[in-house]
């Protein structure tokens, strides 16, 4: 090793070489070994096939992913081992001023945070922009491709996605036709246009040589990239310099933060829900918790099942089902209503909703077999519409369509995901433009809502307030980690109008608690009793004892 402690040779644009001595090898891989979230429940951790934890450094190889080169660098310095660098890391210093972006509509201003992150990305190279759901991503993406004028693939999750990028580049003012080439349901992967926007799902499985061909890679949706179809994708692209990672939430764990800012390079915070709200470029909503009380019966019926049981009869509830429609048909605006099971839930809800919609409000279903064009213009038609419903399932919607003209979001199913319904919510903070006030759009209630299965309660029909609660269920997932206020701040949390529930076992549940507290009292006497026995019998085995004594004197 010479006189260096550490070596660091820049292997292609994936990943650095370490040398060192084996030991300090072994340091830098126990400092990059994480549990992952969940591993208990992974059916190879159980079996005893894998020990739970993901390495991203591997010893072996000495290979690390060049987006947690700083990391390194830090932690070698902490520990003052002298490192010597065999390649050339040097970045840039660029800071374009808005004469120096490529033309655009009269309508299209950038702001100030979007020029912050394209200098950001293009002086780092590669970069993980961390900007809340409509805060202009696309916009951000499209300058940098302008800009730098290199081969360049997008990856986007779904389809609709593919198709709003294109369509978006095409606003700005750009010859998409002779520039872009979209990659989804068995189109052409290859193209000799210069940018390529694809979901991940149409090329993973290419070969390494379909991927050393861009020099600047985009992953919009970030935070999806920890699965191993999308790491193998970025894993490929050798020759991209430019590795820009796009994400609106991540899952607060560290190990998907640093997974991501591997393949694409370090967060970068773009800018804030609450400031964008403060400026007036996002719309402030609020949030309503409503809490439907099942009756006894109905409780009995899950009582003895599994999680998926209950969520089974929730989706089944023809009471719960009729309640989310008249909550859909009351609201006030453009009504998102997101579903989780297309077959058993989404198609019952849709047909309720159309059925009893007046004839001339527009209702729309969307879900993973609605064709892309279709979804396209759907969008397009809703954005124009100022009382239209739409029922999507989350997989299509939560990171997939973008309307501008959203007034309230309805959670008609369970999600156990963060990022997913923070996504979600995500959907309804463009600003519309339109005449409804906040306090307009929706107005439900939360305390009498315990005869909404005889039909008895509607959506309008008593006083409105937000459940408390619902900030112990939003800090479930860090409370352990981090205080409550700094994780409220990092989750960026915004208002919207929300469906929630109680579990239909409450009733039955408070029962077992009844008598477990009926337990603890008895046996709290039997002790309090038998301490007592006790301690007589003690007092008097000593008395017995002493005048034992005294007789023998």
């Amino acid at each position: 090793m010479g006189s260096h402690d550490v070596e660091i040779t820049k292997v292609n644009e994936v990943y650095v070489k370490i040398e060192s001595e084996h030991s300090v090898a072994q340091e830098i891989s126990d400092h990059f070994t994480f549990l992952v979230p969940g591993h208990a429940f992974v059916p190879a951790f159980r079996k005893r096939l894998w020990d739970g934890k993901i390495r991203l450094f591997n010893v072996m190889n000495r290979l690390l992913y060049g987006g947690l080169l700083p990391h390194l660098c830090k932690f070698l310095y902490l520990r003052e081992y002298t490192v010597k660098f065999n390649s050339d890391f040097k970045l840039d210093k660029i800071e374009l001023q808005p004469e120096d972006l490529p033309r655009l509509p009269e309508v299209v201003k950038p702001r100030d945070y979007q020029l912050d992150a394209v200098n950001y990305a293009l002086s780092n190279h590669r970069s993980l922009l961390l900007s809340p759901t409509a805060s202009g991503k696309s916009l951000i993406i499209y300058i940098l491709v302008r800009y730098l004028k290199l081969k360049t693939l997008i990856l986007v999750p779904t389809t609709s996605l593919v198709s709003q990028m294109y369509n978006d580049f095409r606003e700005y003012g750009w010859d998409v036709a002779n520039n872009c080439h979209t990659v989804f349901a068995g189109r052409d992967k290859g193209s000799e246009l210069p940018v390529i926007i694809s979901t991940w799902q149409s090329i993973y499985k290419m070969q390494q040589k379909y991927f050393e061909q861009y020099e600047l890679v985009i992953g919009d949706e970030a935070h999806g990239f920890k699965s191993k179809s999308l790491t193998s994708i970025m894993t490929k692209c050798i020759n991209a310099k430019y590795r820009i990672g796009t994400t609106g939430t991540l899952d607060g764990t560290q190990t998907h933060k640093l997974v991501l800012e591997g393949l694409f390079g370090a967060v970068n915070k773009v800018t804030s829900t609450k400031k964008l709200m403060d400026k007036k470029q996002l719309s402030d909503l609020v949030v309503r918790c409503l809490i439907l009380k099942h009756t006894e019966e109905n409780s009995r019926m899950v009582v003895n099942g599994k999680y998926q049981d209950e969520v089974d009869y929730l989706v089944s509830s023809t009471s719960r089902n009729n309640f989310i429609r008249n909550l859909a048909l009351k609201a006030k605006g453009n009504t998102l209503v997101l579903f989780q099971l297309v077959e058993k839930h989404g198609k019952n809800l849709y047909e309720i909703i159309k059925e009893k919609a007046a004839d001339d409000r527009k209702v729309f279903y969307i879900f993973g077999g609605v064709e892309a064009d279709e979804r396209e213009a759907i969008r397009g038609i809703t954005e124009k519409e100022k009382d239209a419903i739409i029922v999507a399932s989350y997989g299509t919607f939560s990171t997939g369509v973008n309307i501008r003209n959203l007034h309230n979001i309805i959670f008609a199913s369970s999600s156990k995901s963060r990022i997913r319904n923070l996504q979600s919510i995500g959907r309804g903070l463009r600003i519309s433009g339109d005449d409804i006030k906040l306090t307009e759009r929706l107005t439900v209630p939360s305390r009498r809502l315990r005869g909404f299965e005889s039909g008895k309660v509607g959506p309008k029909d008593g006083d409105d307030f937000t459940d408390p609660s619902v900030l112990k269920m939003i800090h479930l997932n860090g409370r352990k980690k981090i205080p409550i206020d700094r994780y409220l701040n990092d989750l960026n949390i915004v208002p919207v109008s929300v469906s929630y529930e109680k579990d239909p076992n409450d009733i039955l549940k408070a029962r077992d608690l009844y008598l477990t507290a009926g337990l603890f009292i008895v046996y709290l006497i039997i002790i309090v009793f038998g301490y007592k026995t006790w301690k007589k019998s003690m007092i008097e085995n000593k008395n017995g004892a002493a005048d034992s004594n005294r007789q023998l004197r």
